[in-house]
């Protein structure tokens, strides 16, 4: 039997582009683990799709697992299958230009592969403790990337 995991997720960008942070937050039988991380350059679509993907590779083994995301960008891709689409279309979409992230796309696309993984569509800065637990990671994140560098 499959371990049962819940990730929340969240991604913010100072400016967008510009500097970004992403953040989970894992639970499995009352255990919690963050993690967050960063770049100097990047966009808000991307810091979302990070936090899923590192959410996901910290996972040691095959799990089921639910992703809670305020990105409706991460959560409908899945949801409403633009991602099976996308891939039958070689990365383009309907109006046949290339899919924007595809390097990131590609790699969680694989990840569901290898996870059984559902997709929970949450609002975002509301009520949700733990989404609002990531949005204050990834925007931790800005501020210490900021702080290191000339941004």
């Amino acid at each position: 039997m499959l371990k049962k995991v819940e990730i929340y997720t969240d991604g913010a960008c100072s400016n967008n582009p510009g500097v970004g942070g992403w953040a989970a937050v894992l639970f499995f039988k009352g255990t919690q683990k963050e993690i967050s991380g960063g770049e100097t350059l990047t966009t808000n679509n991307r810091m979302e799709l990070m936090a899923v993907i590192m959410g996901l590779e910290t996972l040691k083994e095959q799990c089921e697992v639910t992703i809670f995301s305020d990105s409706a960008y991460t959560v409908n891709a899945f949801s409403e299958k633009w991602i099976n689409s996308w891939i039958i279309n070689g990365f383009k979409t309907s109006q046949k230009k290339d899919v924007a992230n595809r390097d990131l796309w590609e790699r969680l696309y694989l990840l569901t592969k290898k996870h059984i993984v559902s997709f929970v569509k949450v609002k975002g800065h509301s009520d949700n403790e733990f989404n609002n637990r990531c949005d204050e990671l990834a925007r931790n994140e800005i501020i210490t990337i900021k702080s290191q560098s000339k941004f």
